[in-house]
């Protein structure tokens, strides 16, 4: 790639290396939450912030945040971050690749001599990737007031989340009370995690929304039977019903999201059944479906297709198939339209080839959004791979990704206030 970008690539290069060299030994690329791998991994980005001129602190939710101070600090701040934490083997460039563009930002402008009206933060969440503790976005919760008191109990090896909090030096005392209005908003660049910029040689993806995630408990209950003599028809075969189901679903979901402009998946990724024996037909069976939708209508129209398909598969097999149970629930998260046309814009603005489309993973973006304007976009990754030691993204496609990111951190900067305003019906134009 030959571009003339206002952002140093090898200076991102170097930082996503050397975390990447921050790793356990045989497992490339390992640095969980809360371990001391990393706060070794924050050491360096505390650093490398410190280095670029930022007033670097921990907050109450144990996120590290460099400040640039802008000139008019009255307006609020412009946040831009992700995060440092890795699933297991897996971590060279998600979150990673966003909290380094984030700080190069801050480089650039630095470098350039540009002021700032608004406070400029860069921010490394704590424990996006769901940790030891069985939960995600910690950080982000954290910050503004979203994390479940409940699960500061979470105990693993001896020490509960709250402690794990303070180990990292946040507060986990006063979690719930936290807030931040001052948040004008927010933009996080992340790896796609899928194949599709790649696929159609786009350079960045400019996210609609992140995708609600709702995960379903379906129970099979058939009869059990031995598996020798009781004759192929008029079993009640728990496992063959559910097989049924599972196909149906991918079916339903291929549907939902194929052919159309908008996001939907749907994953059968538990399965147990009972009594689990080689000569016993199954009496019962258990599911659980993970389904995303990037549509709330979507999601509805699955959840009734999945009650009316339960009551079919029941009388055509056999079976008691009891209505569909659902675990959790939660909203799809949509960027933020008057972000989304500054991205457009920003990407336009340094030549970049972009398209529109949703994410079906979680981010912290999906947090930060509960209560400021947010947004996010993608650069491609190899073959669409992700949480596995072969994730890769070119360090070229992350530079351009950073380029925009500062272009879009201009445009705010300029247009928050009026947007603020016209939202505000306080001026019109």
């Amino acid at each position: 790639m030959s571009r003339n970008l206002p952002v140093d690539a090898d200076r991102i290069a170097e930082d996503i290396d050397a975390l990447a060299a921050i790793t356990e030994e045989g497992q490339p690329y390992t640095r969980r939450a809360f371990s001391p791998l990393f706060l070794k991994g924050r050491a360096y980005i505390e650093a490398r912030m410190k280095a670029a001129g930022l007033e670097t602190r921990i907050d109450a939710g144990g996120n590290l945040i460099g400040l640039r101070r802008g000139q008019n600090p009255a307006l609020g701040t412009i946040m831009l971050g992700s995060h440092s934490d890795t699933v297991p083997n897996g971590g060279r460039f998600d979150g990673v690749a966003g909290v380094i563009a984030a700080l190069e930002v801050a480089r650039a402008l630095e470098d350039q001599g540009m002021a700032l009206n608004h406070n400029l933060e860069i921010v490394d969440f704590l424990a996006e990737e769901v940790s030891i503790f069985g939960v995600s976005c910690v950080g982000s919760r954290g910050m503004t007031g979203q994390l479940p008191d409940a699960w500061l109990g979470r105990t693993t090896e001896g020490r509960t989340l709250h402690q794990a909090i303070i180990d990292m030096g946040g507060n986990a005392g006063v979690l719930a009370r936290q807030s931040r209005p001052d948040i004008a908003g927010f933009l996080e660049l992340h790896i796609e995690q899928g194949p599709i910029l790649e696929m159609e040689g786009r350079d960045i993806g400019v996210v609609t929304a992140i995708a609600g995630i709702t995960r379903i408990e379906v129970t099979v209950e058939g009869r059990a039977d031995h598996a020798g003599t009781t004759p192929m028809t008029g079993r009640a075969d728990a496992l063959v019903a559910a097989s049924q189901l599972v196909l149906d679903i991918r079916q339903a979901a291929t549907s939902l999201g194929t052919g159309r402009t908008t996001h939907f998946t749907a994953t059968v990724g538990e399965f147990r059944i009972e009594p689990n024996a080689a000569n016993v037909v199954p009496s019962k069976a258990v599911l659980l479906i993970d389904a995303r939708a990037e549509l709330r209508d979507d999601m509805l129209t699955f959840m009734r297709w999945l009650g009316e398909t339960a009551k079919r598969i029941s009388d055509d097999y056999g079976v008691s198939v009891l209505p569909p149970v659902t675990i959790s629930d939660n909203q799809p998260t949509p960027g933020h339209p008057d972000l989304l046309a500054i991205l457009d814009r920003a990407a336009d603005s340094v030549g970049a080839s972009h398209r529109r489309m949703a994410s079906g993973a979680g981010h912290d973006t999906a947090w930060i959004a509960k209560v400021a304007p947010a947004a996010m976009i993608f650069v491609p990754c190899k073959d669409g791979r992700s949480h596995s030691a072969d994730e890769w993204a070119e360090n070229d496609d992350i530079a351009l990704g950073a380029a925009v990111l500062l272009r879009a951190t201009l445009a705010m900067d300029e247009l928050l206030p009026t947007l603020q305003e016209n939202r505000n019906g306080t001026h019109t134009r």
